[in-house]
């Protein structure tokens, strides 16, 4: 491990040496935009797991006496766990010591990749690096790995295996911008600004190659990256350099807009909102929520602000009636479980998408609007045929939609059968009082007939 560091000066100083020969010739040029038919498993999927997971998780939002939020702190207002050591100000010597603690063994990914598939997650994305600069895999580049804790097995490697096993998509979340460890790599913005010199070494020594070293080993199916405003190093020319690399070493590799949130070009692959932010409107391109069941990301053991699972379908049902996807956080513990009410509310939400899946998965936006803000549309062609999906929120006696084509209208969980009745170029469908016996979504569907010339 210690030889890490000393191999791969070795290895860049041979390749400098064959490019300073004159009779290599150069690479083609990779294009910047992948085919876009890579990217409808995405836009079909819907719904996938976060994972957020690190050193941070050791600390579970607590240190020396301080749990998050903090105000006694000057940056110490935040629930975010996984923030804990610039915002709680603890000690870089303590903090990177945490890799002599961290050691997972309990850890099961295929015990993670069954509970994402039983929620009815599509895809899963976990934090192979984030901004504290640990790496869950052995990393040739960074010593500031899974090789150096007791636990020392890659971790990446068996999730990988069982997502493969499930038939699930898989990507990883890397920090490209910010590094605490990392002497160049960049800080939050209260820290003295990376002169930008700086930050090039940190990018070509360390970014870049952990990059290509995650798509070289795992081959995933997207690549997660993070900046959130404006004032970062990641410059136009760095996000095409990034760009170019992953689209060099994979034909298949989505990109998110955080690569560069305030300049994201046209050639990434989806618009990644903000945390926990969800359009009132449609987007330009495809697009995905990355969104939290408690206000950490990582696990905080003083967290207790869990979202019901009713709130975070209705969440993922306006995102699918809208075009996006809904990517839901779960932060497990250091020893590799994962919390008891993070799993509960996965199964609640998988129980509810076994019974109406059919209305998100492969569903588009309706070309038709509900001014009722607790009513959410969704369409599917099926042959010549045209179905409509009815999301209701909340209780109702009827509901009318601007079209009076519809025919064939029934609950989809029960099969139960509905009256229509058309007026003035609408269709209002009538509701049982029996029909809502939960608090939970209820899902209609309705077959659109040609409308009338």
């Amino acid at each position: 491990m210690v030889m890490k560091k000393l191999m791969l000066a070795i290895c860049a100083f041979m390749a400098a040496g064959v490019m300073g020969c004159s009779n290599i010739k150069k690479a083609p040029a990779v294009s910047l935009k992948l085919d876009p038919q890579k990217v409808e498993w995405f836009k079909d999927a819907k719904f996938g797991m976060f994972i957020h997971w690190g050193l941070y998780s050791i600390l579970e939002g607590t240190y020396n006496g301080h749990t998050m939020p903090d105000t006694t702190f000057a940056e110490g207002n935040s629930w975010y766990a996984e923030w804990i050591k610039p915002r709680l100000e603890v000690p870089d010597e303590y903090y990177n010591g945490l890799i002599r603690e961290f050691n997972p063994v309990n850890y099961d990914p295929e015990s993670w990749v069954s509970e994402a598939c039983n929620a009815g997650m599509k895809y899963l994305v976990i934090t192979a690096k984030h901004h504290e600069g640990f790496a869950l895999w052995d990393s040739d580049v960074s010593d500031f790995d899974i090789a150096a804790t007791p636990y020392q097995k890659d971790l990446i490697g068996p999730l990988v295996a069982a997502c493969k096993k499930y038939g699930l998509k898989y990507g990883f979340y890397y920090s490209h911008w910010q590094d605490w460890e990392d002497p160049d790599g960049a800080l939050p913005y209260w820290y003295p600004w990376r002169a930008d010199e700086d930050f090039e070494q940190y990018w070509q020594r360390k970014s870049l190659p952990q990059v290509k070293e995650l798509i070289q080993k795992y081959d995933p199916d997207l690549l997660w990256f993070d900046t959130w405003d404006g004032n970062t190093h990641i410059t136009p020319e760095r996000r095409d350099e990034l760009i170019r690399l992953v689209r060099t070493y994979s034909d298949k590799c989505l990109i998110n807009g955080r690569i560069c949130y305030s300049n994201p070009g046209e050639n990434i692959d989806f618009l990644e909102m903000h945390d926990n932010s969800y359009p009132k409107e449609m987007l330009s391109k495809p697009w995905q929520t990355p969104a939290t069941m408690q206000n950490s990301w990582a696990y905080h053991s003083k967290d207790f602000n869990w979202k019901p699972a009713t709130r975070m379908l209705r969440y993922l049902v306006s995102n699918t009636s809208m075009g996006g996807n809904y990517l839901l956080n779960v932060g497990p513990k250091a020893d590799g479980t994962l919390p008891v009410p993070a799993v509960r509310r996965l199964r609640e939400m998988g129980a509810w998408l076994g019974a109406n899946g059919e209305a998100v998965y492969g569903a588009n936006p309706s070309s038709l609007k509900v001014a009722d803000e607790d009513v959410y549309l969704t369409e599917k062609t099926a042959g010549d045929e045209k179905i409509l999906y009815v999301f209701l929120a909340k209780p109702k006696s009827t509901v009318t939609i601007p079209s009076v084509s519809l025919k064939d209208c029934f609950v989809l969980e029960t099969g139960q059968g509905l009256e229509l009745s058309s007026e003035s170029g609408c269709t209002e469908i009538r509701i049982p009082n029996g029909v809502f016996k939960d608090n939970s979504i209820v899902v209609l569907k309705a077959y659109l007939q040609s409308e009338p010339k």
